[in-house]
């Protein structure tokens, strides 16, 4: 049978975990923290799985987490949101961003992927019968060059994907590039599809700027946001969407196919949680600046060179004065000979640049572990 995604296989965030279990490696590749989640988030997930609410939730989200998570909105980005038609409760940001894909690309679109970029996009508009159209973001700076990405715009574009903070880079858009997306959507009239998941990871005094802080942009967006991010919960896999009205209607018009609803318990849980910390965001950029800072100063007498990360909770190292072995081949031989496993950045690329010399590591983990993994990457 003819496969509709035959150039697609098993993700390298799969793999690379899989090696690492394997090899008994420090799993720096797959996104995920290797510590516990706030005690009183658990705490509410026993207390919901023991009450009596365990069937079907609406299709939106329940009413309590999409209230709390309009106060969040509220409370950080100063922005007013309608749970009930503008708040979207769903299985993960990647189904959320499959369902925007989906709901708004029709056979023969175009959507403007910024590469790198996350490897679930393209798939998303291939299987909508729309043609992802790559284009590259500015080389080692890994910030948007706005005279490309517009030189890539045709009468067909329909939609542009955005990614800040940026993984796998670890970049951080400013006030100004958000104003250049707002012009450039609305000179084009583009749906704007924004990957926000590591929101509240942004460090060194900078700021998280959302689509949904400027009025143009928020009238033709769709926000997407992770709760496994932010309360250290991948497995829960749970997020959100936020659009207008018009757009959430479309949205929900797919979700209910996809995944329908997401599961009760930790939807209670969460909204629990949430009202009862709701300053809980804030400490997030600190601690994993202070992992970042501890990952950083470990390698120091290394051969890599690091740009440290600006978001995200990914730090980009390059081997370039080590080797010049490619990434994918490297990142396997080093999880099996160091035990230290990473992800290459050529996954995340259509066209992967010459000489691509860059790893992607996850710094989400204890210090320990942060410690122990440089110490085996500086024998190199």
């Amino acid at each position: 049978m003819q496969s509709k995604l035959p150039n697609v296989g098993t993700t390298i965030f799969t793999r690379m975990s899989a090696l690492a279990n394997e090899c008994g490696a420090i799993n720096l590749s797959q996104g995920f923290p290797d510590f516990a989640p706030p005690v009183a988030l658990t705490e509410a997930l026993v207390k919901a799985a023991r009450s009596d609410k365990h069937q079907y939730a609406p299709l939106a989200g329940l009413p309590a987490l999409r209230t709390a998570i309009a106060a969040q909105v509220q409370r950080y980005r100063s922005v007013s949101v309608e749970p009930d038609t503008e708040i979207t409760v769903v299985p993960g940001a990647t189904e959320g961003i499959f369902c925007a894909i989906t709901a708004c690309v029709q056979r023969d679109d175009e959507v403007l992927l910024l590469d790198p970029c996350y490897d679930s996009y393209a798939p998303a508009v291939e299987l909508s019968g729309g043609k992802p159209v790559h284009v590259p973001l500015s080389p080692m700076t890994f910030m948007p060059d706005w005279d490309v990405i517009e030189s890539a715009v045709t009468t067909k574009t329909r939609m542009i994907v955005v990614n800040s903070p940026h993984n796998p880079t670890g970049t951080v858009w400013s006030d100004a590039d958000m104003h250049q997306l707002q012009e450039l959507a609305e000179r084009h009239d583009l749906l704007v599809c924004s990957d926000e998941v590591y929101e509240f990871l942004v460090f060194d005094r900078k700021r998280h700027r959302s689509v949904l802080q400027y009025p143009a942009l928020r009238a033709r967006s769709f926000a997407h946001f992770s709760f496994g991010k932010t309360f250290s919960v991948t497995g829960w896999k749970t997020g959100y969407c936020i659009a207008p009205p018009a757009l959430t209607k479309a949205f929900r018009r797919i979700h209910q196919y996809v995944a329908f609803v997401a599961v009760t318990p930790i939807q209670q849980a969460l909204a629990e949680f949430m009202n009862a910390a709701p300053n809980y965001p804030n400490q997030l950029a600190d601690n994993y600046e202070t992992r970042r800072n501890i990952f950083l100063r470990a390698l120091k007498g290394s051969r890599f060179k690091a740009v440290p990360s600006a978001g995200t909770y990914f730090q980009l190292l390059d081997y370039s004065a080590i080797s010049d072995e490619p990434d994918t081949e490297l990142c396997e031989r080093w999880t099996r000979e160091l035990g230290v496993a990473s992800i290459p950045l050529t996954p995340f690329y259509q066209a992967p640049p010459s000489g691509q010399t860059l790893l992607r590591f996850c710094f989400a983990k204890n210090e320990d572990t942060l410690r122990e993994a440089a110490a085996r990457l500086c024998t190199i």
